[in-house]
């Protein structure tokens, strides 16, 4: 029996939803420079180059980080009110699918520990925020941000930490559900673990890396999980 089913969050947990990274980051240092435009189009630049540099970086050594390490990448200064801003643009991509809590609670009642494994510079705090605030957040045995780790996904140790949060040792009886080949179905099949793909995203070209690996199952939706772990259980 599959013991543990763990998930990505952006683009799996949450509908994917392209966004504009640049504009994420204009919110902070418009905040950071109110009176000067043409400051704070400079610092917004240097924040999104930056940042693009840190994911793009993940294709090769897959090492995490964290907001604060962006801002230090670009010799921009911590600002609490740019950081709101920052993240007030990011929210209307952090909702929860709304299959994802009837979803959850079938997979609990199956008997099976639920975690969260993700790849992000976000503190660990906003994200529990956002789960909780969309209902799921206490059906979750553990979660494990990126931001917390040395390594990202798909590095193993990213996939063995988000095991050992939710106490389970042996990876043949896991399943990761994401949304990437590269990040998501290719680590957790190194590791031993079964992968479950959830095909709708379109992340930024750059952070793309042609892999030659299969997912054991393809969802179109959340709500059809429970159906597909069941017959991963007889195989």
């Amino acid at each position: 029996m599959i013991e543990a089913v763990i998930f990505d969050w952006g683009g799996t947990l949450t509908p994917w939803r392209t966004m504009d990274f640049l504009a994420g980051w204009r919110a902070y240092a418009d905040a950071l420079h109110p009176a000067d435009a043409e400051q704070a189009a400079m610092v917004a630049a240097a924040l999104s180059t930056a940042d693009a540099a840190r994911w793009g970086g993940i294709k090769e050594h897959q090492r995490a980080f964290t907001l604060a390490e962006v801002l230090a990448d670009a010799g921009v200064p911590h600002h609490d009110d740019g950081l709101d801003a920052y993240r007030l643009f990011w929210t209307v991509a952090t909702h929860t699918d709304p299959e994802a809590a009837p979803m959850l609670a079938e997979l609990r009642a199956q008997g099976r520990r639920l975690g969260v494994l993700s790849s992000t510079c976000w503190p660990a705090e906003w994200h529990e925020e956002f789960l909780r605030r969309d209902g799921v957040l206490e059906l979750f045995d553990a979660c494990v941000w990126s931001c917390e780790l040395p390594w990202t996904k798909p590095h193993p140790q990213a996939f063995t930490a988000a095991m050992d949060a939710v106490g389970v040792a042996d990876p043949d009886r896991c399943v990761y559900v994401g949304d990437r080949l590269f990040d998501d179905v290719s680590g957790a099949k190194a590791v031993g673990m079964r992968a479950v793909l959830v095909p709708h995203s379109t992340p930024p070209a750059d952070q793309l890396v042609a892999v030659d690996v299969e997912p054991d199952a393809v969802i179109q939706r959340l709500a059809d999980l429970p159906t597909v772990l069941r017959e991963l259980d007889e195989t």
